[in-house]
């Protein structure tokens, strides 16, 4: 891998749950080094979710010193660095700015009591926050310290979130940028500001928050001492940066309003860019700034997407990618079988944590292929969920980009698209996550460019088409997929 002998270099980290990831890219946005470090999940009780943020900063400095290693000219040309992050992580520091306990994760479900008791708190908490209170967002997480460890609430000086934690390691700055600040439940997301009313709901003040700042801004300086470890020449601006999906939106040009993307990855998300706030609570829509100025956007999100497809290949005793494709080689028409992907609840758009999957239609016809059919084209409907729950929202989706492993078979975005009615683009080879965002965004940080510039669609291979002759077969049975849900809540409850 070659660079450039002239001009800067721009990175972006990426902290994520399983890992971090740093990416070196050029002004012209080329890529020109990547390193990653792993990170471990601690779970000390059913459903609880945590890790040290001293494990992020360690994890950091490991890529980040890879790079260097490597690639020491590149590095030492460092001119801007953006951040990225898995969101909603409680990370609690004191007066010292010492870390008070593990951070409680994204997936953390111990607070789900404290939900309903900060809407009962703050009963204009949807209208200002655009979301419904649920245990994976930060302002529950802090009444459950507040009520479960007293003791170290009363020691709170400041709340971070997980990428905010390294940005204050590398700058010394506590600072946070609109799109991860969105998804604590304290911001009132339509103003781009905090919400004194929701703080006060958990026991907290503006003086307890980070600075405020847009994605592509600048929020502070890298350490001196940090420059002199890579031999950097010259200041480094640290930007805003963006929770983990906005700057993927950025890493894959959904910065303009009705761009969006289609993640097939663990679990799934359908993110649309939105010219203002645009919420939908009734149908779990998450209605969140973006990581660029005076934009929104709105996700539906699905908890098991390839998860599903793991999940029946464990059952078989088969291997996920080759099963759908032997499901791409073989596809006729809709499979007689129907599926409930909802192995580990749902969010869009039931917000139901305790709803479960569920087979129906089973035969003694019904062998592995046709049971992997019906977990595509179940995967496939909940995307279709989503999608009716933005455009009750008023949102208009023109484009939709694939990411996550699971667009590598051609068969599930094609029950995507025409379930959705839209085309969707595949991107030619390359990494293009939050990490490459987090870099965009430092460079209009470190040079004034437009987002809108800069955040634009990288090149495409294909473009999936829906199917006109399966748009009124799969409607037929997504109608019947829908009625599954109540009929099965019923019996579950």
């Amino acid at each position: 891998m070659k660079a450039e002998k002239t001009g800067a270099t721009l990175l972006g980290l990426d902290i994520g749950t399983s890992g971090v990831k740093a990416l070196l890219m050029d002004e012209q946005g080329r890529q020109l080094a990547e390193a990653t470090s792993p990170l471990v999940v601690s779970r000390p009780a059913p459903g609880w979710s945590e890790q040290n943020p001293k494990d992020w900063w360690q994890a950091s400095l490991q890529a980040m010193d890879r790079i260097a290693g490597n690639f020491p000219d590149q590095m030492a040309r460092l001119a801007a660095i953006g951040l990225s992050g898995q969101m909603h992580g409680a990370t609690l520091l004191d007066t010292r700015e010492q870390v008070l306990r593990p951070a409680i994760l994204w997936n953390d479900a111990r607070a789900g009591s404290q939900c309903a008791e900060l809407e009962a708190a703050c009963p204009r908490s949807r209208d200002i926050s655009g979301n419904i209170a649920m245990a994976g967002f930060t302002a529950p997480k802090l009444l459950w310290v507040r009520q479960n460890e007293p003791d170290i609430f009363s020691r709170i000086a400041h709340v971070l979130l997980p990428k905010d934690y390294v940005r204050f390691c590398l700058s010394g700055e506590m600072a946070s940028d609109m799109s991860d600040a969105a998804g604590t439940l304290w911001l009132d997301v339509a103003r781009r500001n905090w919400s004194d009313e929701l703080l006060q709901a958990t026991g907290l003040a503006r003086h307890h928050m980070p600075s405020l700042f847009e994605g592509n801004a600048v929020t502070g300086q890298l350490k001196p001492e940090l420059a002199r470890r890579w031999n950097i020449s010259g200041p480094v601006v640290i930007a805003g940066g963006g929770g983990d999906n906005a700057a993927a939106a950025c890493g894959i040009g959904a910065v303009r309003p009705g761009a969006g993307f289609v993640s097939l990855g663990t679990s799934g998300v359908l993110f649309v860019s939105t010219d203002r706030f645009r919420p939908n609570i009734s149908g779990a829509v998450h209605a969140f700034c973006h990581a660029v100025p005076d934009t929104w956007h709105q996700m539906g999100v699905i908890l098991s997407a390839t998860d599903s497809l793991n999940w029946i290949a464990r059952l078989t005793g088969k291997d996920a990618v080759q099963l759908a494709d032997a499901v791409g080689r073989s596809f006729r028409e809709p499979a007689p079988e129907m599926f409930l992907p909802y192995l580990s609840g749902e969010r869009t758009p039931h917000n139901d944590p305790d709803i479960r999957g569920l087979f129906a239609g089973l035969s003694h016809d019904s062998d592995s292929l046709s049971l992997t059919q019906a977990v595509m084209e179940g995967v496939a409907f909940a995307f279709r969920d989503s999608f009716d729950a933005l455009r009750r929202a008023g949102t208009s989706i023109d484009s939709l980009v694939a990411v996550g492993g699971g667009s590598r078979s051609r068969l599930w975005l094609q029950m995507i698209a025409t379930n959705l009615g839209v085309p969707i683009e595949v991107p030619a080879a390359g990494d293009y996550g939050a990490a490459f965002g987090a870099a965009r965004l430092s460079l209009c940080a470190l040079t004034g460019a437009d987002p809108l510039q800069v955040c634009i669609r990288p090149p495409i291979m294909d473009i999936v088409e829906p199917i006109p002759s399966l748009v009124a077969p799969w409607s037929d049975k997504y109608a019947r997929y829908t009625a599954l849900y109540p009929a099965m809540k019923q019996v579950m409850t």
